[in-house]
């Protein structure tokens, strides 16, 4: 290029010598005559400049349009001579599909709150408290001329609190001992023994008996003998399938590499560190690996950051609770049914839904498990994406909750394609989503006491449904719009059939006790 600039500047020499003839010719005719005169020949300049530059950038761009083919067709020739067949590369993805990487990364509503815009948005949701609180205290000074600070209901919700905390050691001593001591004497005993199958097998069924009794069983029996509030008995149920999914996880991901171990020499098998799967009980991941991405220092003023807010989102559903929800469903059942009255009701409890949905969020995934990910110094963060960004109800569920989305994938989804030899992923993905539905139903059947199946239909009927038909060739934002018509929607249906159901076993208390006077809901036939 330079050198074309350099024959470029040669050749319009002369070109300048002309012109600055004709500049001095120009001075002895008229002025409008000059100025035409001299348009035209900076015209004729203009053009042959051009030319010549067009015709030097040619030959550059074809020097390098050929280069960059040579180049290409190199690279080309280079993969085919190291392509490998096609059972390898099945073996390699699927290899590569199973693990998952752990980076040191934070949480997308961090980054985000350091943007002025979007921390307008969290204060407007701080002001939306102060609001509900200044109701509060107006109405307790209007009605009773002093201020009433009524908590009963949200004593009421966490009540047997002792009970929850022994439960809870319970738990997680077995969880803490008994698979890890199973793993050791199974893994000292699978390469010298003359029966490693029946071994393994003898050490399965154990294991399953004693997790199936300590971590099936018993917090069932808690919950129910006890009869332990909503708050409570949830409390237990989470835990119970926290534990079961971390034990899963450490049992799955340490036998391979025990059954493949390097005996050679006079090694030994190297088990997991105790210590590593203690941390891994505590910290917020439910995959195991003997060591994660750590942050240098723990930000004290950030962990009890997150404990404060996670606290007030406690008292913000508990706001929304007592006026928005109550009020409406308390006396719903003196009502006669009709289709209407439901109707309205259900868009009613579209707004109380729909905020207890992001406050749930907003709580627990990034306030609850980001003050122990600092605690612990678990750098990555990533326990959601843009979830809210989703054109596709496939995209939410793959970012709403990554924490058991990846749990999901690997051990439910990935697993099953491996024994079905990656031939059946429909069901699969079917099998994920039965899983976690019934999970979610039974969470709130044993929380509520009363077995109302409103989130099993909506997420392993609706849900499986808008995966398929809302899927991932969904991009236009109008699809996003659709996305949150429906979460609304869903919340409204949710919090007002659960509510209508919880009124309806109080005023209507079953008089014989019977499996479908069970499994029926009572809202359906209770007006008193």
């Amino acid at each position: 290029l330079f050198r074309s600039s350099g024959r470029c500047q040669r050749q319009t020499a002369p070109e300048e010598e002309g012109s600055g003839a004709a500049a001095r010719n120009i001075d002895h005719v008229d002025p409008n005559t000059g100025r035409i005169q001299w348009r035209r020949h900076m015209e004729v300049v203009k053009a042959e400049l051009l030319e010549t530059m067009q015709g030097q950038m040619g030959e550059v761009l074809d020097k390098a349009m050929q280069e960059a083919v040579q180049s290409y067709s190199k690279s080309i020739e280079g993969r085919r001579a190291s392509k490998p067949d096609h059972g390898s590369r099945i073996q390699e993805a699927a290899s590569v599909e199973k693990k998952k990487v752990f980076v040191e990364r934070k949480s997308l509503l961090d980054e985000l709150m350091e943007v002025e815009h979007f921390r307008t948005i969290y204060h407007m949701f701080v002001a939306t408290l102060c609001v509900f609180i200044i109701s509060t205290v107006a109405v307790d000074l209007i009605d009773e001329g002093r201020l009433v600070l009524d908590f009963d209901l949200l004593l009421f919700t966490f009540g047997k609190f002792q009970t929850v905390v022994i439960s809870w050691l319970c738990m997680f001593l077995f969880t803490l001992l008994v698979p890890y001591k199973a793993l050791q004497v199974w893994g000292g005993a699978v390469h010298t023994t003359r029966s490693p199958r029946l071994l393994s097998v003898a050490m399965g069924l154990l294991l399953i008996t004693c997790q199936t009794c300590i971590l099936g069983l018993y917090p069932i029996y808690v919950v129910v003998h006890h009869k332990l509030p909503p708050a409570s008995s949830f409390i237990i149920v989470l835990e119970q399938v926290r534990f079961l999914m971390k034990s899963h996880s450490f049992v799955r991901e340490a036998v391979p590499s025990i059954l493949h171990a390097d005996l050679t020499e006079g090694k030994k098998v190297k088990l997991p560190e105790f210590s590593s799967y203690l941390y891994f009980l505590f910290c917020p991941t439910l995959i195991f690996r003997e060591s994660y991405p750590r942050t240098q220092h723990i930000r004290w003023k950030y962990v009890a950051k997150n404990f404060a807010q996670f606290l007030g989102c406690v008292f913000y559903v508990y706001f929304i609770l007592v006026t928005l929800c109550i009020p409406v469903f308390k006396n719903m059942n003196k009502q006669p049914f009709s289709s209407k009255t439901l109707i309205l009701s259900i868009f009613h409890a579209t707004l109380p839904g729909t905020l207890v949905l992001l406050l749930s969020f907003f709580a627990f995934l990034h306030c609850w498990l980001n003050a122990f990910a600092e605690m612990l110094r678990f750098a990555d963060r990533m326990f959601y994406k843009d979830w809210w960004n989703s054109t596709s109800f496939a995209n939410y569920y793959r970012t709403w909750n990554v924490v058991v989305h990846d749990w999901l994938y690997n051990y439910v989804y990935q697993d099953f394609l491996w024994l079905s030899n990656r031939k059946f992923r429909s069901a699969a993905m079917f099998l994920a989503f039965f899983l976690s539905a019934s999970v979610h139903e039974y969470a709130f059947t044993m929380s509520l006491g009363y077995f109302y199946p409103v989130m099993f239909c909506l997420f392993a009927i609706f849900g499986v449904l808008f995966n398929f038909v809302l899927n991932d060739k969904r991009t236009s934002p109008v699809w996003n719009v659709m996305v949150w018509t429906f979460l609304f929607i869903g919340q409204g249906i949710q919090v007002c059939l659960y509510c209508q159901e919880w009124y309806a076993q109080i005023h209507c208390p079953l008089k014989e006790k019977s499996f479908w006077g069970l499994v029926t809901p009572r809202s359906w036939s209770c007006r008193m």
